[in-house]
């Protein structure tokens, strides 16, 4: 919250007052509670697998795990730079992943409701996307087929 709100908060005599700079998303984003109308329906960020394989730009293909038919590329702090999906994995194993991986992919903030989602990758034909916070940082990746389930 807002420092002024904070010592407002404090003022009336709340003692347990926290500040997040964040904001509101950011705080979502977090996977913390939230409440409201919203807050019981689906979001990208809990429909999403976090346990992906990911690769630096300058690892082989054919040391990138193929489990799940994507793998997610990110810098050292975990920031996405790229993504390999099935084709690129299935590509040469000598190549570079920064010579074979797509740049930009679309990405999601984790607090997107599922149904919005659901359907901008249906229309888009993305069979999946990253989720990143809102500096870039992976979260995991939504797949189509989960977030129509979902929905």
């Amino acid at each position: 919250m807002a420092p002024r709100a904070a010592a407002r908060l404090e003022l009336l005599g709340f003692s347990d007052v926290m500040h997040y700079p964040g904001g509101k998303l950011d705080w979502i984003a977090a996977g913390l509670p939230s409440e409201g109308d919203n807050a019981a329906h689906p979001r990208a960020g809990t429909v999403a697998l976090t346990d992906v394989p990911v690769c630096a730009i300058d690892d082989r293909v054919g040391d990138v795990s193929k489990r799940l038919g994507v793998a997610v590329v990110v810098d050292r702090d975990g920031v996405v730079v790229g993504l390999l999906r099935e084709k690129e994995l299935a590509g040469d194993p000598a190549a570079r992943v920064e010579d074979v991986m797509l740049l930009g992919p679309s990405t999601f903030r984790p607090y997107v409701p599922i149904k919005e989602i659901a359907q901008y990758m249906t229309e888009h034909e993305l069979d999946s996307s990253p989720i990143t916070t809102s500096d870039g940082k992976l979260v995991g990746v939504l797949f189509r087929a989960d977030a129509m389930r979902a929905e």
